[in-house]
């Protein structure tokens, strides 16, 4: 998947109102997507949605996503998982900037750091952006059962919040 068509996709998924902005680091080279609903992230995302509404199938898990005023963005527009330490942190270092745009213009309530390596990154962009807001830094749910965990810990009360001020159903 190119850049211009991962995009694209992503475009599909922006709610009106952006209530939590979920930020990556980037696209995984391995060519997997949130969006495309075959990466990690999409799965730990869909199951903590599911914990608290059993009903919401995988397949319209993304449209839901979108109507909680839900969106995820990544820092960096390239993979950088395949890149040496420095590499990667220059990467996002230099990202900060096109980020700092993103956050101005989707104006979010609240920023969801979804790995610990970029917060200041993140941090740096949202004080360029102007950006007030609500921080909830998530630790990334990857290979280790103990971090999904801590992931849907932090997450399930924080979309419970948000879905119940936004009259999501039962939620």
């Amino acid at each position: 998947m190119t850049r211009e068509q991962r995009e694209r996709l992503r475009r599909r998924y922006r709610p009106e109102e952006v209530r939590l902005l979920f930020i990556g680091e980037a696209p995984p080279a391995s060519g997997r997507f949130f969006y495309n609903r075959d990466s990690g992230l999409y799965r730990a995302m869909r199951d903590a949605f599911r914990s608290l509404d059993p009903a919401i199938a995988d397949e319209r898990f993304l449209a839901f996503f979108q109507s909680a005023g839900c969106y995820l963005i990544d820092a960096c527009a390239q993979p950088v998982d395949d890149m040496d330490r420095a590499s990667r942190r220059a990467a996002c270092l230099e990202s900060e900037p096109a980020l700092a745009r993103r956050i101005r213009r989707l104006r979010p309530r609240s920023i969801v750091i979804l790995l610990k390596s970029i917060r200041v990154n993140v941090q740096r962009a949202a004080l360029q952006a102007g950006w007030r807001g609500r921080f909830l830094e998530l630790p990334y749910p990857g290979r280790w059962v103990r971090h999904r965990a801590a992931f849907l810990d932090a997450l399930t009360p924080e979309l419970k919040m948000v879905l119940q001020d936004e009259g999501q159903g039962t939620l």
